[in-house]
C-alpha cells in the first residue's frame, strides 16, 4: 500500500502505531523521536505520508510542519495530539496538515484518516 513515517517521542505509541500501519498491510519507512529527526528523515525516505505528534522535543510538531511544507507543499501530513487546543491543530491545517487524530486513537479511525488521505 504506502510508505509512512511516524514522527512520535513516544515508543508505545510508536509501536501501536506500526501495528495498525502493519493491519492496513502499510510500510513504515522512517520512524522520528524529535522534530529535528522529523525533518531529516522526512526527506531521506520520502514518505507518501507523515503521522505527526505536535509535542516533540527538540521541535514541536507546528514547527516541522512548517519546515516540511516549506520545501514540499504537496505533502501529506497527518497529525497526532493528545492536545484538544483547537487553536494550533486549526493553525495546522491551515498551513497543510490533511487532517488530525487525537490521543487515544481507535485503530479503525487510523487506517480511516490514513486512507482518506492517501486518496
Amino acid at each position: 500500500m504506502a510508505n509512512i513515517m511516524i514522527a512520535d517521542d513516544s515508543d508505545a505509541i510508536r509501536l501501536v502505531l506500526k501495528d495498525i500501519l502493519a493491519i492496513g498491510k502499510h510500510t513504515v519507512v522512517a520512524e522520528a523521536t524529535n522534530g529535528d529527526d522529523a525533518v531529516d528523515l522526512f526527506f531521506k525516505s520520502s514518505p507518501d505520508l507523515l503521522l505527526l505528534d505536535l509535542a516533540m522535543p527538540k521541535k514541536d510538531g507546528l514547527t516541522v510542519l512548517k519546515e516540511i511544507i516549506e520545501k514540499n507543499p504537496g505533502a501529506k501530513v497527518i497529525l497526532i495530539t493528545a492536545s484538544d487546543d483547537q487553536k494550533i491543530i486549526n493553525q495546522c491545517l491551515e498551513i497543510g496538515a490533511s487532517s488530525y487524530i487525537s490521543k487515544p486513537f481507535d485503530f479503525k479511525e487510523v487506517l480511516k484518516q490514513i486512507n482518506e488521505t492517501l486518496n
